[in-house]
């Protein structure tokens, strides 16, 4: 004996789900299932860059410049010592972050295709503000010559500096543009005690703090450097 389908449905009990309902929940994916893969491929991305670019080596050679300039900072110094002193722990810093710059695979993240400029903006701006907030904590409570406007502009432009060499001659000699820089900067703040003194703001270690054509030349060279290393890359020939 069949049942009537015009008989009336026995009326279905509250938060009961029927067959079809429940498989169509799963056959759909929620929000968090399908971006937990992305978050994930994200995260392994930037390790493997990280890992690539010897980025712990530089955040502790950072850290190192740091206790460096910490402990200096005990001694007493005359004038011309004191100016020379930070800017020399700026520029190890500078040289640490550009040395993450050349990989010893050429480029291996080409696989990553757009990510890569992205990649190389997010580690060079992490490690510079790094080393600037290290290079500031350091001086915190001490003598500084010049504060945190001083290691700000220093840092950033000298960055900028071994970035531009990098992109030019390769990551491996991108140091050399700090490292020559510092000479320049060392001499002008000489020049500052045995004249004639070098006053080009393009020497900004010589300048005050507060010179404003000083922090100009600095922003210029350093956002120049930050915006061509990370659309070309350092120049370095894939399989070195």
């Amino acid at each position: 004996m069949t049942a009537d389908p015009r008989a009336p449905r026995a009326p279905r009990a509250p938060g009961a789900l029927t067959a079809g309902a429940l498989t169509a929940g799963a056959r759909t994916p929620s929000a968090r299932t399908t971006r937990s893969p992305q978050a994930r491929t994200a995260l392994r991305l930037l390790r493997r860059h990280a890992a690539s670019r010897r980025v712990p080596a530089a955040a502790a050679a950072i850290a190192a410049c740091a206790v460096g300039l910490r402990l200096a900072l005990i001694a007493h110094w005359d004038a011309y010592g004191a100016l020379q002193l930070p800017l020399v722990f700026e520029t190890a810093a500078a040289a640490a972050i550009v040395v993450t710059t050349a990989s010893p695979f050429g480029e291996p993240e080409r696989v990553a295709g757009g990510r890569l400029p992205f990649l190389r903006l997010a580690t060079a701006l992490v490690l510079t503000a790094a080393a600037i907030g290290a290079l500031a904590a350091a001086g915190t409570g001490a003598h500084l010559a010049g504060g945190t406007l001083d290691v700000l502009r220093n840092t950033a432009g000298l960055t900028g500096l071994g970035l531009l060499c990098a992109a030019a001659l390769g990551g491996s000699l991108g140091w050399a543009g700090p490292a020559c820089y510092l000479v320049a900067g060392v001499y002008a703040l000489y020049t500052q005690w045995h004249g004639p003194a070098l006053t080009t703001p393009w020497i900004w270690p010589a300048r005050p703090p507060h010179d404003l054509g000083a922090a100009l030349c600095a922003g210029l060279v350093g956002l120049l450097g930050l915006a061509l290393f990370t659309v070309r890359g350092a120049r370095d020939p894939a399989g070195e």
